[in-house]
C-alpha cells in the first residue's frame, strides 16, 4: 500500500468510558466523516470462529487482542465497508475509535493510514467513567464491560500500555477535549478541531476531480 492509498484518518483516543463511541457515533451522522470502532467490529465477529475465539478469550479478560489479529481483522472490516460504499475514502475522513492501543501499533498502521489529527478525550474522575461502562453494559448487553473486576484491568492496562501511544505523535497534531462537559460541549471542541481538516479534504478532492 503506497502513501497515497492510504486512509486519512483521526483516531479517537483516551480512557475506558471516556466517551470515543458516543462521540464517533454522532459524527458518524456527518457527511463526510465515517466512525469505524474496532470494539464494535471485535463484538461483532461470530463467536463460534477461530477469531471470534481468540477475539472473546482477551476481551473478556480486559486484555488487549493480540496485534496481529487486530490488524487483520481491522483491515477486513474497512475494505468490506469501502466495497459497500459505506465509506468512501476519497471523500471520507476515518474517525478511529480503538486503534493504535500500544506503541506496536502506532508503527503498524503506519502502512494503512495518514494520521491528520488526534482527538484526545481527558477526564479526570476514573470512578465516573467506571460507572458510564458499567451502565453501558446494562444498556447494550457488553459482557466484557459487566465485570468491575474487568474494567480495572482495562484501566490498568490503559495506563500502562495505551496512554504511551500519545507521545508517538507530534504534540502539534494532538487535540485536547474535556470530556467532562456535556455530549454537545464535547461535540463542539471535537468539531473545531475536525471542520478544518474536512475543509483541507474537501479543496484536495475538488482538485483530483478537477485533474481527472
Amino acid at each position: 500500500m503506497t502513501s497515497r492509498t492510504r486512509y486519512r484518518c483521526v483516531p479517537l483516543f483516551g480512557p475506558p468510558g471516556v466517551g470515543k463511541g458516543t462521540q464517533g457515533g454522532i459524527l458518524a451522522h456527518i457527511p463526510g466523516f465515517f466512525h469505524l470502532s474496532v470494539g464494535d467490529v471485535f463484538r461483532s465477529i461470530d463467536i463460534g470462529s477461530p477469531n471470534g475465539r481468540e477475539v472473546y478469550k482477551h476481551i473478556s479478560r480486559g486484555e488487549l487482542v493480540p496485534d496481529e489479529l487486530t490488524i487483520r481483522i481491522w483491515r477486513k472490516a474497512v475494505e468490506a465497508y469501502v466495497a459497500l460504499s459505506w465509506f468512501k475514502p476519497r471523500e471520507d475522513l476515518l474517525i478511529l475509535d480503538g486503534m493504535p492501543r500500544n506503541v506496536n501499533q502506532v508503527q503498524l498502521v503506519q502502512e494503512y493510514l495518514e494520521i491528520h489529527k488526534v482527538i484526545y478525550l481527558k477526564c479526570s474522575d476514573e470512578e465516573d467513567m467506571v460507572h458510564r461502562i458499567r451502565r453501558r453494559a446494562i444498556r447494550e448487553n457488553r459482557t466484557d464491560d459487566a465485570n468491575e473486576e474487568i474494567i480495572r484491568r482495562r484501566f490498568d492496562i490503559y495506563r500502562e500500555v495505551t496512554a504511551p501511544v500519545l507521545q508517538q505523535y507530534d504534540p502539534a497534531i494532538i487535540h485536547e477535549v474535556d470530556a467532562n462537559g456535556s455530549p454537545a460541549e464535547v461535540l463542539r471542541s471535537i468539531l473545531g478541531c475536525l471542520i478544518p481538516v474536512q475543509n483541507e479534504l474537501f479543496k484536495a478532492h475538488r482538485v483530483e476531480e478537477d485533474d481527472e
